[in-house]
């Protein structure tokens, strides 16, 4: 029972140290003068990522044997599949939610008629799907030639790490030199929760802010996910489908709580952006990690991980090349984590 009970505990404290987070980022940003955009992709993508990038860190460094170095790499190749499934398609989900209630308070606000299509309309702009479209068009490559290595075994493919480390620097400095938006400057950021009656927080204020909810997002995430080892036994669930299936959602819960936050906020690019650049340091940082210490051999199921994870950014991609995303398609992107949890009956059993 106790482990129930810790599991919401970390989950509302996941909450509501995102909650305090998204604020004191969005204030960072503007103290380190980058883009708004910059802030999802770069600043809290950054942050998010850091509980997951920590487990591979610290299997692959210090794992006693070859299994347990195998966590590591399970958690660089999970990564990126619940956050292009999962994280996308809550995402969607809150965003149908939160225009259903729109409609049905404020129907002459919305721009659409009561009982119209709320699923059917598109996010953001051309502008706004050519920038969520570039984010992938860097991911699926990035990606898919880390797939390709756990297939293959050379002399100096450990050294082909360093390679996604660079990769992600270009990514990062394209990102932070890509300028601002013409809204930047106008956007209004709620007061900061460190000093709630100051107009402009002070510098030490949003420092300290930022690194006490990215500790406390670090330690609840890590105890979600012991309660999550513990559990699964005691419902029936094995190690192995508790290590691909729910340790990976656990470790990417601070994306998803900051994309219902900022979702809950009306500032939707910014949630879709932190999913995309925490994809990107997921594609990359865990990923050179894995090749510089362990074997990087890929079994089935880790390789129908790494299937399903590009079929759902196939999918995304042509919808936002299409200028076609909407909060349904966004929603359906949840069906490809279905789909990946039916695959594996077949290949575990």
């Amino acid at each position: 029972m106790i482990h129930f009970v810790l599991l919401v505990v970390c989950a509302v404290a996941i909450y509501l140290s995102c909650e305090w987070f998204v604020n004191a980022v969005e204030w960072l940003g503007r103290r380190l003068n980058v883009g708004r955009m910059a802030v999802g992709t770069v600043l809290a993508a950054f942050g998010t990522a850091l509980p997951e990038s920590v487990v591979t860190l610290v299997a692959v460094t210090t794992g006693a044997n070859e299994n347990a170095k195998d966590i590591g790499v399970g958690a660089a190749l999970g990564g990126p599949l619940a956050l292009s499934t999962i994280a996308y398609g809550v995402t969607g989900v809150m965003l149908l939610l939160k225009r259903r209630r729109g409609r049905l308070k404020e129907p002459a606000e919305t721009g659409m008629p009561p009982g119209g299509p709320e699923g059917d309309r598109v996010l953001g702009d051309e502008r706004d799907m050519k920038r969520l479209a570039k984010d992938q068009q860097w991911f699926l490559p990035i990606f898919a030639v880390k797939v390709a290595l756990g297939l293959v075994a050379f002399a100096f493919k450990p050294t082909l790490g360093l390679l996604f480390f660079a990769a992600y620097l270009v990514y990062f400095w394209r990102e932070i030199r890509g300028g601002h938006d013409e809204s930047d400057d106008a956007d209004e950021l709620e007061p900061l929760k460190f000093q709630p009656r100051t107009a402009s927080p002070a510098t030490w204020a949003v420092a300290a802010q930022t690194l006490l909810t990215l500790a406390v997002i670090f330690f609840a995430s890590q105890l979600f996910v012991k309660q999550l080892d513990a559990i699964g036994p005691m419902i029936g669930l094995s190690t192995t489908v508790t290590a691909l299936l729910l340790s990976p959602v656990a470790t990417e819960l601070p994306e998803v709580m900051n994309a219902v936050i900022w979702v809950r906020q009306g500032k939707t690019q910014l949630a879709l952006a932190n999913i995309s650049g925490a994809m990107m340091i997921q594609a990359t940082v865990p990923s050179g990690l894995g090749l510089l210490f362990t074997t990087w051999s890929f079994d089935g199921a880790l390789i129908w991980s790494g299937a399903v994870t590009m079929a759902a950014i196939v999918y995304l991609l042509a919808t936002m090349r299409a200028h076609r995303l909407t909060p349904g398609r966004l929603a359906v992107a949840g069906g490809f984590y279905v789909v990946f949890a039916l695959g594996l009956i077949p290949i575990l059993s």
